[in-house]
């Protein structure tokens, strides 16, 4: 009586999803769970009510998640349910204490090979051996590129083509990524030492080739629990696989809409493929969405409704359950210290107004963002901390190039100007403009220092003003002294500790915490979706990074990027995931009348594409009504009927073809094929004065007429 009222106890309070979830008859059991919906308390549920029914013993469990932080609180929470003797633990904690067991017996009385806890020394050798010289980002890419080939159960002889078909951005050549990862390889195993993924590696190989560690392991843990399993790899589902050893009481919990670790090598696709692998299995949707107010809800919603591909399959519809709470607001900034600037002060606002600084997050898509707001939020008097990465002055290469723009004021003449000079010393250090490489550190590291160089371009912008006497002034260039005085002083002041302040971090950071109030920067093309995401997988990764971001909010949120980089600099687009927002009147950063008509017009002439839903932004993309990475459904045999009515329109008007339509209105034609006015209209190119002269024409040959049919004997005659 006493279980059966515990058992009741943890049911409490569980919403019909939830509830569902936590009651899900013994098997596999797939808990599909948007943000902030309930997941932990659901699984722990789950767990707690099946072993206080007797259905498992505790100790018979095994939960596995991806940080030691989220374990922690599994453990906790289960204890607070009453049920204790529960393994939750990382996939590398779980095999780690696995090997060490078994050791003894697998390695037949040999010690344990001493675990790297990093791949990048033993890389620098394994680089230097097969002639390739590396600094420290270069090797944290090659060993990030190891990393994803081992979690992908591929070897150093089927790299290239691994590498290929992935479609990687691979940081130096493929064959000669494939040669480092073979002489990492040797001098692993002439060292004696093993790295996370070995340990993963042997693990498996412990149950799959010795029955009786199967025997051991598998009597020992016979029900299974895994969070997060959309950010599962290859090599981790082989080991859980292991451990399952056929069996089906597997509990997975997920959001594929939250995917966004495929460079490391994880994948939504066991997640997607569930129900498929296992024929028997309960899905429940756990979509009451209790973290976040109804309108940062819905904008989630918006964003991710355009999503395409197979994590899309899953996407979920979020419903908020908080009381209503103030609209996301859309800012617009004519250059990225102005918007620095803005969100300090709002920051500023936030927390005289009671909201406290760590309730307070500014999330942007790469680490070299952050200087901009380091500076504001110090010069605004914000007090903040950087999540997951170094402070910008704090960081390897900025330290070095600081003291490379030392050094560089003995040898680059003072009247170079500021810009070249800074440019010329940071060839010093192996940067050059225009060249950033592949790979995600050393791509860091570039865009670190290319961050520098904008700094000096905004710096000689603003020349120092020298009185002279007491009525007249000189203005002076700034040279490369004062520019190395200025990063002194930010430095200085970027220095000041600090324990509770606003938080700056990346997106990918960014998972898995939440905050009062949330600033999304930068959302422009180019920065996100960033310029190096090619292909349609890439860019909607990059769309759920922007949802992730989203999720993170719990009450006020804002969204902003700036028209150009610099004061004055060239103008960027707003970010294509963008049109889903509310953008009718306000939250535009006014630069003056005209400024801001523009960016008013900007806004009315938005046009996404068909397929995916993004922003189109180029004319021929409008015309098309899709993105040119979306597949085109082109009819080819009405194409070429219109080309060749075009032809003879143009050759009895004697006007050039591309005067008719252009290729791309022809195109647009061929693909969307209108079968009414308004359809026609629709599509960029054909205003009222063409939809008079050839609409009529058009739509009959679209409907399927041959040339002849439309203009046997016609001439075409312009109007005046």
């Amino acid at each position: 009586m006493v279980v059966h009222s515990a058992a009741e106890r943890v049911l409490a309070g569980l919403d019909p999803e939830q509830r569902a979830a936590v009651t899900a008859p013994a098997g596999p059991v797939c808990i599909l769970a948007g943000a902030g919906t309930g997941k932990t308390r659901a699984v722990t549920s789950r767990i707690a009510h099946r072993a206080l029914t007797g259905d498992i013993s505790a100790r018979h469990v095994l939960a596995v998640t991806f940080t030691a932080r989220a374990a922690a609180e599994m453990r906790a929470r289960l204890t607070a349910l009453g049920v204790a003797g529960v393994q939750a633990r990382t996939f590398h904690a779980a095999a780690l204490r696995q090997v060490r067991y078994f050791a003894p017996r697998l390695l037949e009385g040999r010690a344990m090979p001493e675990l790297l806890d990093s791949k990048v020394r033993v890389v620098t050798l394994a680089a230097a051996k097969v002639g390739l010289r590396t600094d420290r980002a270069a090797a944290r890419d090659l060993a990030g590129e190891i990393e994803w080939a081992k979690s992908s159960l591929v070897e150093p002889g089927e790299y290239v083509v691994a590498a290929a078909k992935a479609l990687r951005d691979t940081p130096h050549e493929p064959a000669k990524v494939a040669e480092v990862f073979a002489a990492y390889e040797k001098l692993k195993r002439g060292n004696g030492v093993i790295d996370f993924e070995d340990m993963l590696r042997a693990a498996v190989w412990g149950i799959e080739e010795h029955p009786d560690v199967a025997e051991q392991v598998r009597g020992q843990y016979r029900h299974f629990v895994v969070d997060e399993y959309q950010d599962v790899n290859p090599l981790q589902q082989r080991l859980l696989d292991a451990w399952l050893g056929g069996r089906d009481d597997l509990t997975v919990v997920g959001d594929a809409s939250q995917t966004i670790y495929s460079f490391t090598g994880a994948t939504s696709s066991y997640l997607v493929d569930f129900p498929r692998r296992h024929r028997n299995a309960t899905v429940v949707r756990l979509v009451r969405d209790y973290r976040s107010t109804p309108q940062v809800v819905g904008l989630a919603n918006a964003v991710i409704s355009q999503a395409r591909g197979a994590e899309a399959r899953l996407r979920l519809e979020l419903h908020g359950q908080r009381p209503a709470g103030p609209e996301p607001e859309l800012r617009i900034f004519t250059d990225e210290p102005a918007e620095a600037n803005a969100v300090a002060a709002r920051c500023r606002t936030l927390i005289d107004g009671g909201t406290p600084a760590r309730e307070i997050a500014v999330l942007f898509r790469i680490n070299a963002q952050s200087e901009a707001y380091e500076k504001a939020l110090t010069e605004a008097q914000v007090p903040y901390v950087v999540q997951g990465a170094e402070r910008f002055f704090e960081r390897p290469e900025v330290r070095q190039a600081m003291v490379a723009l030392r050094a560089a004021t003995r040898s680059i003449p003072g009247e170079t100007p500021l810009p070249a000079a800074v440019t010329e010393a940071l060839s010093a250090v192996g940067w050059a403009p225009d060249a950033a490489p592949a790979g995600g550190a050393a791509r860091e590291r570039w865009e670190a220092l290319a961050a520098l160089v904008q700094l000096a371009e905004e710096y000689a912008s603003t020349p120092e003003v020298l009185p002279i006497g007491e009525a007249a002034a000189v203005e002076r260039p700034v040279t490369l002294s004062d520019f190395n005085d200025e990063l002194a002083r930010r430095a200085a002041q970027q220095h000041v500790p600090t324990v509770d302040g606003v938080t700056l971090a990346s997106l990918h950071s960014a998972k898995g915490l939440e905050w009062d109030a949330v600033f999304l920067v930068g959302l422009a093309e180019g920065t996100l979706p960033t310029m190096y995401a090619k292909t349609p997988e890439q860019v909607e990764e990059e769309r759920r990074l922007l949802y992730v971001g989203i999720t993170r909010a719990r009450e006020w949120l804002w969204l902003s990027y700036a028209a150009a980089r610099s004061p004055g600099g060239r103008a960027r687009r707003p970010s294509r995931f963008l049109p889903q927002l509310d953008r009718s009147g306000g939250g535009t950063e006014r630069a003056g009348a005209g400024a801001a008509k523009r960016v008013e017009r900007r806004r009315n002439q938005i046009v996404s594409c068909r397929i995916c839903g993004a922003t189109l932004l180029g004319g021929a993309d409008r015309k098309l009504g899709r993105c040119p990475t979306c597949p085109s459904d082109l009819d080819e045999e009405l194409y070429e009927r219109l080309r060749d009515w075009r032809q003879r329109v143009a050759g009895a008007q004697k006007v050039p073809a591309y005067v008719v339509f252009t290729d791309a209105t022809l195109t647009a034609l061929a693909e969307r094929k209108p079968g009414r006015t308004e359809e026609l209209i629709a599509i960029a190119g054909i205003g009222p004065r063409k939809l008079g002269l050839y609409g009529e024409t058009v739509l009959a040959l679209v409907g399927g007429a041959s040339v002849d049919d439309v203009c046997p004997e016609k001439t075409f005659e312009i109007e005046s």
